[in-house]
């Protein structure tokens, strides 16, 4: 019986010491577009708790070759040979051809210079980007949805309206987003916010309920955008009531204060990371990432067996 009991006993410490291998082997790379020290932090602290989960790293910069290859080696420092790459931007689209190519999951990315420190601290003002194909010996799995694909971020529109709105039926609420030149791919982000805003659709019966976007990079396109949408909030005042503004944005509320200058609407100008729901769409993320890599290895085991 002692044998017995000693054996089950070393069979459960072998069984978790391969658990605990495995979880060192998978590691979570999460792309940002990064900001200020503000918006930095307040991504850092919503996926914190992920961290307790499997290595996990953040690089800011939104397709840079050197923040991702500094992100790579921090993981495969920690042990990690299979990454799942979740990018966190509002759109599943953006950067997403030049991400698979910096990681090698597509062609067209250059071989890393060999003065890449020049290289990964590129000046991000004018928007210059390093870009060349990242040393490592991970293999990777990349994300194709943004946060508008996300049915948490409904949720979370969702608990935004409960908690600013007072009397619904003569409150109308703007989801309010940044937008692409593209007009057809504009008219995505339009469509797929909108589906994400249904929640509030179903949380009260919102007077109005519709999604803009600024279309902030690009001044003409901008300032019909904006008319738009300093039409809609004085409408809601002029017809006795008011507007509520939820920037459906990964961070803060950015230029919109200064677009609604004048107006009266009420907002608590939060992005969408102060919502732990984020961090359970990048859990989500990883897991259908990580499913992926392993039926990649069944393959790979089974090619080799033949």
């Amino acid at each position: 019986m002692k044998r017995y009991w000693m054996a089950a006993l070393l069979s459960c410490a072998l069984a978790a010491t391969a658990a605990a291998q495995e979880r060192r082997e998978f590691g979570v790379l999460v792309m940002a577009h990064g900001g200020g020290e503000r918006w930095n932090r307040e991504v850092a602290q919503t996926l914190e708790p992920l961290r307790a989960e499997q290595p996990l790293e953040i690089a800011f910069g939104m397709a840079d070759a050197g923040s991702l290859q500094a992100a790579v080696d921090r993981l495969e420092a920690q042990g990690a040979r299979r990454i799942a790459v979740v990018r966190l931007f509002v759109s599943g689209e953006s950067w997403r051809e030049r991400t698979r190519q910096i990681l090698g999951l597509a062609p067209g990315a250059p071989p890393r210079p060999a003065d890449d420190a020049r290289a990964a601290h590129a000046a991000h003002g004018d928007h210059a980007m390093a870009f060349w194909r990242i040393h490592g010996d991970a293999a990777f799995a990349l994300s194709e949805e943004g946060l508008m694909d996300a049915p948490e971020m409904g949720e979370v529109l969702a608990a935004r309206a409960r908690e600013l709105s007072v009397d619904p039926a003569r409150e109308d609420v703007l989801v309010l987003a940044h937008g692409p030149e593209d007009d057809a791919e504009n008219a995505r982000w339009l469509a797929r916010i909108d589906a994400r805003a249904d929640a509030i659709r179903r949380t009260a019966p919102f007077r109005r309920v519709q999604v803009e976007t600024l279309r902030e990079d690009w001044p003409e396109k901008r300032a019909a955008a904006e008319a738009r949408i300093r039409a809609f909030v004085r409408r809601a005042r002029e017809e006795g009531g008011r507007a509520i503004v939820i920037p459906f944005r990964v961070q803060g509320f950015g230029p919109y204060r200064r677009v609604l200058e004048g107006l009266d609407y009420v907002a608590d100008e939060r992005g969408l990371v102060a919502d732990p729901r984020v961090a359970d769409w990048v859990r989500r993320q990883a897991a259908a990432l990580r499913g992926e890599l392993d039926d990649a290895d069944t393959a790979t085991a089974r090619g080799s067996s033949l």
